[in-house]
């Protein structure tokens, strides 16, 4: 749980966040204590505290769960002026929907006044969080510490695992090869390396130094124990079926199960109940878009490798799959029809699948299920891919906020690597910042085909 955390937020966002905190409530207290600021205040926020001091505080907050949860403090945002720009709009536009929202009084209504109080609220605070996120950008390059890697052992695996590091975006990690087979703790400091990732156990001339440097204080780690510990996902090529009979994990508590399964009834009530008009809106656009059922109903492997139907919105022509083989999707897909493209791309089309999950079928969070077909292929191709359906699969997931939408066995295997990260550390907590992910996700529309 505390790793989930720690990678979802790093320590240099933490620390940007703080400060953002504390700049956010002295510009929120300004508005907040300007004449008629209070009969302004949306009702709910009002009747919280008694003093500005503590309205001032309930809004920062506020402010703050909205950026974590449309992705504000992280990295590859912060390191990216156009991308930065947008989430930090699109985290304006959400608050002031959701402020706009309170402030509705069904017997008062509300005024111009109101709304352009609310304006100036989050105007103050997108000024605000739009020049110290400027200000990261143009310092951050030079200040955040990036994390040297040192790669030592086999070179094909140190080399494999260097550009994966070096694809990954808004990475913390600088990867670098030893050539040289001398490593020394001088040499180490010198170079400033973070850490030493050992490909392979090592052996003869290096044993001594790599005991000296991790005495003196040097994290030394394996391939495994570097993917688990600070990229959130399992290294299949380390992974042995001894590994998943003694490690710890893979297994949650009767209490845990039960208060999971409670979230799922009511959050997914909540949000079926929520989301029906637009779900309405939906199923008369596929109606006038194109000829078919406005339902798919597709069989999926579900917990324990139980087939289960799974609902959905038709997004793809009737005769998508005429000739009876399942077919990945891919990029710009002909099968897809004009509406099915948008809900597609926004996850309209999965809406349905709320009813899995209050009939139990599915849960909120878990590993994405898959088509009996693709699974065979896929468990014959890709060791332990069997494995992820021993926790019911989910509306959302670790791998699916993680990994874009996969269409191949060596996509699906990455996307395993995830799986069996969240089927061994799955928690509460784990499951609150997917979804809160999730809503980063789906409004930046990424990773959607």
């Amino acid at each position: 749980m505390q790793r989930a955390i720690a990678i979802y937020l790093t320590r240099e966002m933490a620390i940007l966040g703080l400060v953002e905190a504390v700049l956010s409530f002295t510009a929120i207290y300004t508005v907040v204590t300007l004449p008629g600021a209070a009969a302004a205040l949306p009702t709910f926020i009002y009747s919280l505290s008694r003093d500005n001091f503590g309205r001032a505080a309930v809004l920062t907050l506020a402010a703050g769960a909205v950026g974590l949860m449309i992705g504000l403090y992280r990295t590859d945002v912060c390191l990216d002026r156009k991308r930065l720009v947008t989430t930090t709009g699109l985290a304006a536009a959400f608050a002031f929907a959701f402020l706009l929202a309170l402030r509705i009084d069904p017997n008062s209504g509300f005024s111009t006044a109101h709304a352009l109080f609310i304006a100036k609220l989050l105007g103050v605070w997108l000024i605000t969080m739009t020049l110290i996120r400027l200000v990261y950008g143009v310092t951050a390059r030079q200040t955040v510490p990036v994390r040297r890697i040192l790669l030592l052992g086999d070179p094909h695996q140190a080399n494999s695992f260097s550009a994966r590091l070096r694809t990954r975006r808004g990475g913390l990690f600088d990867p670098v090869v030893l050539h040289s087979p001398e490593v020394s703790w001088p040499e180490l400091k010198q170079n400033r390396i973070w850490g030493v990732v050992v490909a392979t156990e090592p052996q003869g001339p290096l044993l001594s130094p790599l005991l000296d440097c991790k005495m003196r204080g040097m994290r030394i780690l394996s391939l495994a124990e570097f993917h688990e510990n600070y990229l959130a996902r399992i290294d299949l090529d380390k992974l042995t079926a001894n590994d998943l009979l003694t490690t710890h994990g893979f297994a949650i508590g009767h209490l845990t199960s039960m208060l999971k399964r409670l979230s799922d009834i009511v959050i997914g009530l909540f949000l079926l109940l929520l989301m029906l008009p637009l779900m309405a809106l939906t199923a008369l656009a596929i109606k006038i878009d194109s000829s078919g059922p406005i339902l798919y109903r597709q069989q999926r492997v579900g917990e324990f490798n139980k087939p289960f139907t799974l609902f959905k919105f038709r997004s793809m022509t009737a005769d998508a799959e005429a000739g009876g083989n399942p077919i990945w999707a891919q990029h710009h897909d002909p099968r897809v029809t004009r509406v099915g493209r948008f809900i597609r791309a926004t996850r309209i089309d999965e809406l349905p699948q709320l009813v899995n999950v209050l009939r139990g079928e599915m849960a909120l969070v878990g590993p994405r299920p898959e088509r009996p077909h693709f699974v065979e292929q896929l468990a014959r191709a890709i060791p332990f891919y069997r494995q992820r359906s021993y926790v019911k699969p989910g509306v959302t997931g670790w791998a699916q906020i993680n990994f874009p939408y996969g269409a191949s066995v060596e996509d699906a295997r990455e996307k395993l690597a995830y799986d069996l990260y969240y089927v061994k550390h799955r928690s509460l907590v784990l499951d609150a910042l997917i979804l809160l992910s999730t809503v980063r996700v789906v409004l930046l529309r990424e990773g959607a085909r």
